[in-house]
């Protein structure tokens, strides 16, 4: 008997009730959110970190900034893989005149453009051509242009599900073999819990076959549901021997510069009205900065990976474990996601294999890989 095609695994749209129970989730955080994290240190305490190197992505606003900058004055070797060279170095001399430390920070910038698979595959050469180990990449940067209609990128995909989804996933994928060489490293993808309310069609990850209308913000939480399908698989899929762990963080309901394109008026009021609920960036910033250097993280991981748990570690808000969407959970449509996304980023089959081995790849965005 034939397997089930993937349109006939993959539903259009939740059902009403899972409708509400995923936008329960959203609206809980929101107005929650400053209370389950009130334990929390602000900012968040870090130990040193001489001894660690992190590529953080979109650092050079927002979240990303305060990681960024939160790591290397703790000591931590910080790569900036950012699309705007020039405000990273502005930014770097900022925070070296305004730090206590004697020492210099230890940051480097490179040109990164999610928008663009060939500059993901230059920056992945780069950096491997270093011969420099990598002990965590945070992918960090994200678009969510709320309001805006359907827009596609010169690779032809639609933009929230590159920048996302499809560019961090083929950046994680070409950086394993320096993340081997750093291990124990972590990969982690600042998430949503926006991703509560999506289904992913692995057939229309691009929103073209019109089954679904589309929407800004269908786009951009489909998108962060394929996030968690595809780094589900990815956990389950790396042997424990790499020693790299996978986390997804949900860095709560904050006020960044991700709604970039929502209609300045609509933005301050929306704000203004949500100001004492939202978190600023320091404070969405901690999630993600928790993943990357609590110690118990990849004893947690390998836990989930012994119990055969169907995700990867999701951490919330307030630094806590929490369980992703059920639709997230479902491991026959993440299969399905992990396959059209290598399909989509020019990558084969066994490229998961190839690449931990060291072996040379070939990508469809540019020349063969080592």
């Amino acid at each position: 008997m034939a397997s089930p095609s993937a349109s006939d695994q993959a539903k259009q749209g939740l059902s009403w009730m899972e409708w509400l129970q995923g936008w329960s989730h959203v609206i809980y955080e929101l107005f929650f959110q400053r209370i389950e994290a009130r334990y929390l240190k602000n900012p968040l305490p870090l130990p040193p970190l001489n001894d660690l190197t992190c590529i953080v992505t979109g650092s050079t606003s927002g979240i990303g900034l305060e990681i960024a900058r939160q790591l290397a004055e703790s000591g931590a070797n910080v790569v900036m893989a950012v699309r705007n060279p020039t405000a990273a170095h502005s930014l770097i001399q900022t925070w070296q005149n305004e730090t206590s430390s004697k020492d210099s920070l230890n940051i480097d910038v490179m040109e990164l453009n999610l928008l663009s698979l060939e500059s993901v595959v230059r920056f992945s050469e780069t950096w491997d051509s270093l011969g420099k180990p990598l002990n965590v990449l945070i992918n960090n940067a994200g678009i969510f242009s709320m309001g805006e209609p359907q827009k596609f990128s010169n690779d032809g995909y639609e933009t929230h599900m590159q920048v996302n989804h499809l560019a961090p996933a083929l950046l994680s994928l070409l950086l394993l073999p320096s993340l081997k060489r750093g291990a124990p490293s972590r990969i982690i993808n600042v998430n949503s819990v926006i991703h509560f309310v999506s289904t992913v069609d692995p057939n229309d990850m691009n929103f073209v076959s019109r089954k679904r209308e589309f929407s800004s913000l269908a786009g951009y939480s489909t998108s962060k549901l394929a996030q968690v399908m595809f780094s589900n698989v990815l956990h389950k899929r790396l042997p424990s021997e790499s020693e790299i762990s996978i986390i997804c963080v949900g860095p709560g309901c904050a006020r960044t510069n991700i709604e970039r394109d929502v209609p300045k008026f609509i933005k301050e009021v929306g704000y203004r009205l949500f100001s004492p609920v939202l978190f600023n960036a320091e404070e969405a910033s901690r999630s993600a900065l928790f993943a990357a250097t609590d110690p118990e993280i990849p004893k947690y991981c390998a836990q989930l990976r012994c119990d055969e748990w169907p995700a990867c570690a999701y951490i919330s808000s307030s630094c806590c474990p929490m369980n992703p969407s059920n639709e997230a959970r479902r491991l026959d449509v993440s299969s399905l996601v992990w396959e059209k996304t290598l399909d989509m980023v020019g990558l084969s089959g066994d490229c998961l294999e190839i690449l931990l081995e060291g072996k040379e790849i070939q990508c469809r965005y540019g020349a063969h890989l080592k």
